[in-house]
């Protein structure tokens, strides 16, 4: 059995002297995961660094071993956004989250794209990458959410109907609550950042931070809590960092 094709690296950990275990998505196959020899070399770390965009070969004798990877680099994202460390928080909570809460050998095209194209955007954008690449970040996370199937419904206000005035999310079943509509219990619903609504609008600081405990909230208890598992230490410490620059001083 073998297979080629783009993939995005997700993680990579030592196994034995020199070797690696590499989790990929691909478009097709979805997330995978292969040996690849030497792959903990510096070469061969240096190819797998989390965000890389590669050209993968996986082969395996049966369909469901581990298999061999090999692979050649097409974009460096990991090399690129090293010195910024936003972006590099922001590319270690995607991968990880995405590692963590991504059936194996299941596809998700969507969200292969999107993450695709979220690495070029803080890669090649340094300038712009925290600004521009939060709500990309955050609206990925809510694909997500939609591709596992708990995606939240923001289409109109659970109480009184309407599409306007949107500002609230019900923690218990994910659907949007307008201003208006949320009466006595604003105080338990979570904040709805305008970015989520506005594909055109990269938000602020306290945006972001509402946002990701919006979407947090939801992987959390979903996509990683009906698995039994906590939200990965990568998306808490950028959460962490998004809270200090929201907070004033």
């Amino acid at each position: 059995m073998e297979w080629e094709a783009p993939a995005l690296v997700l993680s990579a950990a030592p196994y034995g002297e020199s070797s690696a275990i590499v989790h990929l998505l691909t478009e097709e196959h979805g997330l995978f995961h292969g040996l690849s020899r030497g792959g903990a070399a510096r070469a061969g770390r240096a190819l797998w660094q989390p965000g890389n965009l590669v050209r993968a070969v996986w082969r395996g004798r049966l369909p469901e071993q581990l298999g061999n990877l090999s692979g050649e680099l097409v974009h460096g994202s990991a090399a690129r956004v090293m010195s910024d460390p936003l972006a590099l928080a922001m590319l270690a909570s995607v991968c990880a989250v995405a590692d963590g809460s991504l059936p194996e050998r299941e596809p998700h095209p969507r969200i292969f794209h999107l993450l695709t194209r979220f690495f070029a955007l803080i890669s090649l954008d340094a300038e712009m990458a925290g600004w521009n690449g939060m709500a990309a970040l955050l609206r990925w996370e809510a694909c997500l959410l939609g591709d596992l199937g708990y995606g939240l419904d923001l289409s109109a206000c659970a109480v009184t109907g309407a599409t306007e005035g949107l500002a609230w999310v019900s923690p218990r079943t994910g659907r949007a609550v307008s201003d208006a509509g949320a009466g006595t219990w604003r105080p338990r619903l979570l904040r709805l950042p305008p970015l989520f609504l506005d594909e055109a609008d990269p938000g602020t600081s306290t945006d972001w931070q509402d946002g990701l405990r919006l979407t947090g909230h939801f992987l959390a208890r979903d996509a990683f809590g009906q698995h039994h598992r906590p939200l990965p230490a990568a998306r808490l410490r950028l959460a962490d960092m998004i809270g200090a620059m929201a907070t004033p001083g």
